[in-house]
């Protein structure tokens, strides 16, 4: 299966925006950028300030990956997937509702909380803000950066499922004493990619190959940032020789 990419975004400690944009790209450890509705969306958005802080990191990486690819806006219902994985998910909102249900034996507990303690919340909330209409799965990944999600949206298209999917992973650090999920970057990484007509200028060729490795441009990768990094060399050409 080979598909084109067609737009990169995150939401990570380096920076924030689509790929063509050139924001800065580190999928490091670090502090995320705060996210307002400013910063995502340009026109008034009623929903977003509600959101909870893993709902408005993934909605923000599908908003930005998908203005990257020129879809951004729309005028009627449109088949596109989305996948996204995670290692903790909505853990964070899930402590922070459970935290609410405990005093008061339950009275003070918050419907606004409970409204996002699944993990594919915001993925829903996409699908309404983008109208997407196309098969939609968050799945657990014990590699928080890893491509499992490309690997799942490379076989939806193959099957026909869906012409364009939306890709990626979404990672906030979990509620627990620190320095035991250290390893977790946090922060969200999707592109999208298309069997479709697309832009005359891609990002490249993603495939499987024989042994279910993610592969741009034919090399086997070890996981987003490898990819993006791949995506972003091959965007931006070389400098030519001095002279």
């Amino acid at each position: 299966m080979t598909a084109q990419l067609i737009g990169l975004g995150w939401v990570t400690a380096g920076g924030l925006g689509g790929g063509r944009q050139q924001p800065p790209f580190a999928l490091n450890p670090g502090k995320l950028p705060r996210l307002t509705r400013k910063a995502v969306f340009a026109a008034p958005d009623q929903r977003f300030g509600r959101l909870d802080d893993f709902s408005k990191l993934g909605l923000a990486g599908i908003a930005f990956a998908l203005r990257d690819a020129g879809l951004e806006t729309w005028s009627g219902k449109r088949p596109v997937g989305l996948v996204a994985a995670t290692e903790h998910g909505c853990l964070q909102t899930d402590a922070a509702y459970f935290a609410t249900v405990l005093p008061e034996h339950g009275r003070l507990t918050s419907p606004n909380l409970f409204a996002y303690t699944l993990s594919s919340c915001f993925l829903g909330e996409a699908a309404i803000r983008f109208s997407l209409t196309g098969p939609s799965f968050v799945l657990h990944d014990a590699a928080p950066a890893g491509l499992a999600a490309f690997q799942v949206a490379l076989q939806l298209l193959a099957w026909g499922e869906a012409a364009t999917v939306v890709a990626g992973v979404c990672n906030l650090p979990g509620p627990f004493p620190a320095g035991l999920d250290a390893h977790v970057a946090p922060g969200a990484v999707f592109a999208v990619l298309t069997v479709a007509p697309g832009p005359a200028r891609t990002y490249g060729e993603l495939t499987l190959d024989s042994a279910g490795a993610v592969c741009h441009g034919g090399r086997p990768l070890a996981g987003v940032a490898e990819l993006v990094g791949h995506c972003l060399q091959q965007w931006r050409p070389a400098p030519g020789p001095g002279p």
